[in-house]
């Protein structure tokens, strides 16, 4: 199905709320042989609307990212019952969710409209069965130096250029991003970290590299001051450590004309 609704006015414009958990997925985007959360979303939706209905999602996630807040749009010529999100939910797997459901003008897009995305980064200090596949369980955190890792995190919103957080080979004309804050939370009684980050976009493996640069920091595998050169000169770490995917939630995406 294409953007019919900017070629026809007989059809409305539909944004989505929703949170996925991504451990069975490859991510959010069709893949031709593993589950996507993309697809998934798609055949219900068909189903509810009795109508192959394509749907356009916010950005991409890797295998096993996780979503607490996620926005897709879709187009229907009919207009949608009250009943549509239960009717949604009821065809979904337990790990999608829908929120909401709300009427949008005919030409707005959840990937390109998007002004601001945010992400947190989960990491545990202790072992956690209800934790195993949304945190990265890190027993070593004794090794870090928080000082270190804080410094790494502070200067990052000084550049506007991060090639040396980006995986390579990602085909990209740019690697500029609007950063906008970066910073650890502690959570209480030391029972773990979470890393917060947002930005106007991110590159690719972005946010897990750049959880890696600050982890070799506290552990003085990297210093501050490489991290910054390599920010500066835009030249690949001497080190680089992708953190498990399974830590990862996209968390916020803001629009400039609503507040979903």
């Amino acid at each position: 199905m294409n953007e019919i609704s900017d070629i026809s006015p007989d059809y409305k414009r539909y944004f989505l709320v929703l949170a996925y958990r991504g451990t069975r997925y490859c991510g959010w985007q069709i893949q031709p042989n593993a589950p996507s959360v993309q697809q998934t979303l798609e055949d219900a939706l068909s189903v509810v609307l009795r109508v192959k209905t394509s749907v356009t999602g916010c950005g991409r996630t890797d295998t096993g990212v996780h979503a607490s807040y996620y926005t897709a749009h879709f187009d229907s010529r009919e207009e949608l019952p009250p009943t549509f999100v239960n009717g949604l939910n009821s065809l979904l797997p337990d790990d999608i969710a829908i929120y909401t459901c709300t009427e949008v003008h005919p030409n707005a897009h959840a990937r390109f409209d998007a002004f601001e995305r945010s992400y947190a980064y989960h990491i545990t200090f202790r072992k956690d069965p209800f934790l195993n596949d949304r945190a990265w369980f890190y027993p070593q955190f004794r090794q870090l130096d928080m000082d270190k890792m804080d410094k790494i995190a502070g200067f990052l919103t000084k550049f506007g250029d991060f090639k040396p957080f980006c995986k390579s080979n990602s085909g990209l004309d740019h690697y500029q991003c609007d950063l906008r804050e970066a910073r650890w939370e502690y959570l209480p009684d030391n029972t773990g970290l979470v890393f917060h980050i947002s930005a106007n976009r991110f590159l690719r493996g972005m946010v897990r590299l750049v959880v890696g640069a600050c982890i070799q920091g506290g552990k003085g595998q990297l210093a501050p001051e490489e991290v910054y050169g390599a920010l500066e000169k835009q030249r690949p770490l001497a080190k680089n450590l992708s953190v498990p995917a399974h830590g990862l939630f996209l968390t916020a995406v803001r629009y400039p004309y609503l507040n979903l």
